[in-house]
């Protein structure tokens, strides 16, 4: 509807100060009016006072503003409302408050256990490692007579049958296939066993190390408000 009335506001011509126009000119019933010095804003582009009143970081925006973005998730937006609300609580200072602020991201990464994190490093190990070694192990004819060796002891085809890396791909997949299939059903099983504990609204692990870790720093600091202490620490990453 706001592009309808572009070429109106375009082409119209002001002669008073004074003078209004309807809202929506094709509705007989509506009494809204826009006053001229508000028109410019239906305009295609933006002026340069427009431009130099739009903020550029998040300690720009107003607590209106702020609030909603960091209630979308937005990390950043967060992190400068709690800034504003320890300001609030301490009566301090922007910088001061940003100080406390440091120190509460700091606790925040020491909440909880280092060891609550290594589960995911081995699997980024383990994954990392399975997904480069798993093409060698199939396709590259020493590394695969290797592995024969050593653990399936399975005949050797003729030299013949192995001079291109399909050949080799096509002898190695007798003993590849039944646990890279076995272990590729298996993760997706577990894939649907959590998609099932989130639909129960359990919490997996990830979100239980979370959950425990705001739960220990909203207590570490009882004069904030629990709820933006919780918000700050459930969006900051782990590691």
């Amino acid at each position: 509807m706001i592009r309808r009335l572009r070429p109106n506001v375009a082409t119209a011509s002001v002669t008073s100060p004074n003078m209004t126009f309807p809202l929506f000119p094709n509705n007989p019933n509506d009494n809204n009016v826009i006053s001229p010095p508000n028109r410019r804003y239906l305009s295609s582009k933006p002026t340069v006072d427009i431009a130099k009143t739009m903020p550029v970081s998040m300690s720009e925006m107003n607590n209106e503003t702020l609030v909603t973005i960091a209630a979308l998730g937005n990390h950043e937006a967060r992190c400068e409302a709690l800034v504003r609300h320890i300001m609030s609580v301490d009566g301090v200072d922007y910088d001061a408050g940003k100080t406390k602020f440091d120190e509460i991201a700091k606790a925040n990464r020491t909440a909880i256990s280092s060891l609550a994190v290594y589960p995911y490093f081995v699997g980024i190990g383990v994954g990392m490692i399975a997904a480069f070694g798993s093409l060698p192990l199939v396709f590259e004819l020493n590394t695969a007579k290797w592995f024969n060796e050593v653990l399936v002891t399975t005949d050797v085809p003729e030299p013949k049958d192995l001079e291109t890396v399909l050949e080799v791909g096509s002898w190695t997949w007798n003993w590849m296939e039944p646990p890279l299939g076995a272990l590729s059903f298996s993760l997706l099983c577990l894939q649907y066993a959590r998609a099932q504990l989130t639909n129960l609204g359990l919490h997996p692990y990830t979100s239980l190390v979370i959950s425990r870790r705001a739960d220990a720093l909203a207590a570490a600091y009882p004069q904030y408000d629990p709820t933006m202490i919780r918000q700050f620490s459930e969006s900051d990453p782990l590691a």
